[in-house]
């Protein structure tokens, strides 16, 4: 598994699960899907998906568990910002309930990390989270991140579901942006346990990439500025990743929220 990613706002991902289902406009041109029916078919065909069907068993981004994979952050010596399942997605429906919990559980063991864990299920993550209050009693802790993909307004209900789930840090990826999005009514500048902490934002890559209005990465780097939210913008995308840069108005935005590592001596008991 790559000791490090390209992807600017993590330092590594770590994916013990691969393969997912679209589930809106933002998955048309999937980079993961793509990935899986290219440079990595060979390799996840030839492991059985979780759902053993013909037709997965001949689809790559079938979900697929990788149960080897489990203890790499252990291997990771330095702390490190890490994105979970960057080629999947934890909650999706076919991911076993006991799998997921086995990589929350290494995620509390090996602590010096932080995980940045993105999904577009964010009611799921919260039905998780209440189902096994054992594991977190206390919700997330300050080094898990939760967060969900908002590529346009049709998808803004995922914001409300990602509120509803108790973490100490909550995060929107805004990538690819293929709209205008108001997120006013999720901000505050008050410090609560109810509110957004980040917000990251881009333009879609790859062959057919929609291409990103200025207006709508103004939008949000002005809504982020008023509720004073950190705000990262990734890339204006193109044909590839890195075709059209990463600064905005003459600035690379690269915020980030408060330390991981200090959420995590906090109290969470108000957040859920």
């Amino acid at each position: 598994m790559p000791d490090r990613s390209a992807i600017e706002w993590t330092d590594a991902t770590w994916n013990p699960t691969t393969g997912c289902t679209r589930v809106s406009a933002g998955c048309d041109n999937c980079y993961a899907d793509r990935l899986s029916r290219r440079l990595l078919s060979a390799t996840y065909l030839a492991r059985l998906p979780v759902v053993d069907t013909l037709e997965n068993r001949h689809d790559p981004f079938a979900v697929r568990v990788w149960p080897e994979r489990l203890t790499v952050p252990r291997s990771w010596k330095k702390p490190r910002r890490v994105f979970v399942n960057s080629m999947s997605d934890l909650f999706h429906h076919d991911v076993p309930e006991d799998f997921a919990r086995e990589c929350f559980r290494i995620m509390l063991e090996v602590d010096r990390h932080i995980y940045q864990v993105l999904t577009k299920r964010p009611a799921r993550a919260a039905r998780f989270v209440k189902r096994h209050t054992d594991l977190l009693p206390r919700g997330l802790p300050g080094h898990i991140w939760i967060g969900t993909s908002v590529e346009d307004q049709s998808v803004d209900y995922r914001v409300r579901h990602l509120l509803a789930v108790p973490a100490a840090v909550r995060f929107l990826s805004c990538e690819p942006l293929i709209g205008p999005l108001d997120l006013s009514a999720y901000m505050s500048e008050v410090v609560n346990h109810d509110e957004l902490h980040w917000v990251i934002a881009g333009g879609e890559s790859g062959n057919g990439a929609r291409p990103l209005d200025p207006k709508w990465a103004r939008g949000l780097r002005d809504q982020c500025r008023t509720a004073r939210v950190p705000f990262f913008f990734k890339q204006w995308g193109g044909r590839t990743p890195k075709a059209g840069g990463r600064e905005l108005d003459g600035t690379t935005w690269d915020q980030y929220p408060k330390s991981g590592w200090a959420l995590a001596e906090e109290d969470l008991s108000g957040s859920a």
